[in-house]
């Protein structure tokens, strides 16, 4: 398995754990002359190919899928080797550092390299696997000294509302906050901005999953954030093990004079992991009541955001960014109201745990619409709250043989091909006071690209509802 155990390590520069048994080659930057492998023409892909060719590396670009012309002409004219196709070993050879795309599994990449599962991690041979994130932060902190402060949110949920709150309350606060990682700008890319002469951020807010955390080595957060960890991407990770391991390195490299916000359920996990910096839990107390968001899971969301940021913004500051944050699109989006009927989009719930999440931020009757490509865990489990919550189930596309038997007989429900019929089916049900959820509790690749796209689809049914084309 993947795991990475951790032992201490000394130096003043250096991340005070490394994984155990790793040679010291493992922290070094990439050379000029270096061959490197990115894996991945997606925004963190593109970003490393530049950073890399501005520090004269050879710089091998390689994209399973197609890839623009325009975009191989430009890496061509940098210097980089493009492929696009199946990968294979012979690609690989002779590489000093390998970048995967976040979402390139690991297990397989190393499969492809003809490597064991952890002889990458253990830095004994083959080339030193990187995240784009790793990449950057090495790059950033080469003088010994990082000028921004850095934030780091990981957790199976709810992270990327809290990088956004955490965000807007420093703007409110007047600092220059730049959100990277899994949002916003690549950290490869922040460099190659201050390189062309932007403005250096006070702040650095960095989204970061499980899947880069994997391949970070050196990465310290002066503020490292764990929302939650429940059960997700296991189709990715060999187990939960796995996938917990790679969630608790976010807090490896931190020092003592560092923040760690960690959930009590996971304070122990902390403890035995042996972290250094002081770790702080945070609880719902309500100190934000003027918010547009849903749920006393975005009331915890704020509260977090806002012991992230304290030492720099005034409480007066956070709370106006809550009460003026403008919910994210798919994650509990109040699309419209009609007739009393509340529509709300929460398409980027796509496990169990985010549809409990979902249901239990109203208070209203819940219409809910389910279905899609199951991910894992046991929908029996939340009949109780389904039983509590919901007065009606629309299920679309597959799951039909998960949901189904798991629901029946306590709520009435009705299963459809896709989505509009669903929707259809759910306002016929509908009186005033309810709310028509979309929480599927699943992947959307049955029937959409991704969970925007169901999103999208979701919100205009809703608009051809409320503009009476339905």
């Amino acid at each position: 398995m993947l795991h990475m155990p951790l032992r201490p390590l000394t130096g003043d520069h250096e991340c005070q754990t490394l994984p155990a048994g790793i040679s010291s080659r493992l922290g070094r930057l990439p050379a000029p002359g270096d061959k490197v492998v990115v894996v991945g023409s997606g925004k963190s892909g593109q970003a490393a190919c530049r950073l890399l060719a501005a520090h004269g590396c050879r710089v091998h670009l390689l994209e399973a899928g197609q890839i623009a012309d325009a975009l191989r002409a430009e890496f061509e004219a940098l210097g980089c080797v493009v492929e696009v196709g199946a990968h294979t070993r012979a690609q690989f050879a002779d590489a000093a550092f390998v970048i995967p795309s976040p979402g390139v599994s690991l297990r397989s990449l190393l499969s492809v390299m003809g490597l064991p599962e952890d002889t990458a991690l253990e830095g004994s041979e083959g080339p030193v696997i990187l995240a784009e994130t790793e990449l950057a932060w090495r790059y950033l902190a080469e003088s010994g000294r990082v000028a921004e402060k850095i934030i780091a949110v990981t957790g199976t949920s709810g992270k990327t509302t809290t990088v956004h709150l955490i965000a807007d309350m420093l703007t409110q606060a007047g600092k220059k906050a730049v959100l990277a990682g899994n949002v916003g700008t690549p950290l490869s890319q922040y460099l190659l901005d201050l390189a062309e002469g932007a403005a250096r951020a006070d702040v650095l807010v960095v989204e970061i999953s499980s899947f880069q955390l994997q391949t970070c080595v050196l990465f310290r957060p002066d503020v490292a954030v764990l929302m939650n960890i429940t059960p997700n991407h296991l189709d990715y990770h060999a187990d939960m093990a796995e996938y917990t391991a790679a969630k608790l390195r976010l807090f490896a490299c931190q020092r003592p004079e560092d923040k760690a916000i960690v959930p009590g359920e996971w304070l122990q996990a902390y403890e035995e992991g042996g972290f250094a910096a002081r770790a702080v839990q945070v609880q719902v107390q309500h100190l934000f009541p003027d918010t547009p968001l849903f749920g006393e899971h975005n009331a915890l969301n704020a509260e977090i955001a806002y012991e992230a940021v304290k030492d720099m913004v005034s409480f007066d500051a956070a709370a106006q960014a809550v009460a003026h944050f403008t919910p994210l699109a798919h994650r509990l989006e109040r699309v419209c109201e009609q007739d009393g009927v509340l529509y709300v989009n929460d398409s980027k719930s796509t496990t169990l745990t985010s549809m409990e999440i979902a249901l239990k931020a109203f208070t209203r009757p819940v219409l809910l619409l389910c279905g899609g490509h199951f991910k894992g865990g046991d929908p029996a489990e939340l009949a109780a709250l389904v039983r509590d919550k919901v007065r009606c189930v629309a299920g679309f596309g597959d799951a039909k043989d998960i949901f189904m038997p798991a629901w029946e007989g306590i709520v009435p429900m009705q299963w459809f091909a896709t989505l509009r019929p669903a929707v259809l089916w759910l306002q016929q049900q509908a009186r005033a006071g309810d709310v028509i959820l979309l929480s599927p509790g699943t992947a959307s690749f049955d029937l959409y690209q991704g969970m925007a796209y169901r999103g999208a689809d979701f919100k205009a049914i809703v608009a051809d509802i409320c503009a009476g084309r339905a």
